[in-house]
């Protein structure tokens, strides 16, 4: 484990180095459209990735690529970590985000956020607000655009109760568009609020593509067991890899135990 904790402590440090990399090399894109922006943002995904299999051996593996439509789209994805934030923007040519206002005010980083004319949304903010944030989504998408989101609203630790909230079913019912169910296992690699990254093979996995139009409570319960039954069998498939290489099958949150918090 010494090892990995100083892979892990290498990954780390590079990797908010390049990400003032790439923050930097990005300034000319403000006065570029919105375009050149998200291209900055999907060259540091793929630099991110690529830094973790070369320091920590953890690869990724896409699964089900040829399920991605074109145009407007909801992405509603498992969130077990920071990793799959960045990770799956490459698929998407006009991909939109639902923030938390509070990354608005980084210097720099907010500042790309608002060209990028992401969505911040102030979680603390009543019904009404949510509201209204449901509903400029919902215009966004159809004009084009595809949102990732993540329906739980927060990273949950691997072995945590799913808990999907009503929010993505309001989306749905506005945009009036197709959703693209998407389950990973990025936090047996990844954990969320923790240090350590873990060797392995992180899973990705595109699933068939829910129609526009349903119910929407019948939409959401349906997308829940969707992403949770495939997640669940990602996460099996994760430990087993897991166990040939620790020798043993790790609990769901034994690194979130053993490892020194991160604020990411």
């Amino acid at each position: 484990m010494t090892s990995i904790f100083l892979r892990s402590l290498v990954y780390n440090v590079l990797f908010y180095i390049m990400l003032v990399f790439w923050v930097l090399v990005g300034l000319p894109t403000f006065l570029m459209p919105r375009a050149a922006i998200v291209n900055i943002a999907k060259w540091w995904g793929r630099s991110s990735i690529w830094l973790l299999r070369v320091v920590c051996n953890t690869k990724v593996e896409f699964r089900g690529t040829d399920k991605i439509p074109q145009g407007p789209l909801i992405v509603a994805a498992k969130h077990q970590s920071m990793w799959e934030t960045f990770a799956l923007l490459q698929f998407f040519d006009q991909p939109l985000y639902i923030l938390k206002r509070e990354l608005m005010w980084i210097p720099v980083f907010g500042w790309y956020l608002k060209k990028a004319d992401m969505i911040d949304v102030n979680r603390g903010a009543g019904s009404r607000t949510l509201v209204n944030m449901a509903r400029r989504a919902g215009e966004e998408v159809r004009r084009g655009r595809q949102l990732i989101i993540f329906p739980e609203g927060t990273r949950r630790a691997v072995g945590a109760p799913p808990h999907y909230k009503t929010g993505i079913g309001q989306i749905y019912a506005d945009s009036k568009v197709p959703c693209l169910p998407v389950a990973l296992n990025s936090g047996l690699f990844w954990p969320r609020r923790n240090f350590m990254r873990y060797p392995g093979t992180i899973l990705v996995e595109f699933l068939d593509v829910i129609p526009a139009g349903m119910d929407r409570r019948e939409f959401v319960t349906l997308l829940g067991n969707m992403i949770e039954n495939a997640s669940n069998r990602l996460i099996e498939e994760g430990q087993r890899e897991q166990a040939e290489l620790f020798g043993r099958v790790p609990t769901p949150l034994a690194y979130a135990e053993k490892a020194p918090a991160d604020p990411a």
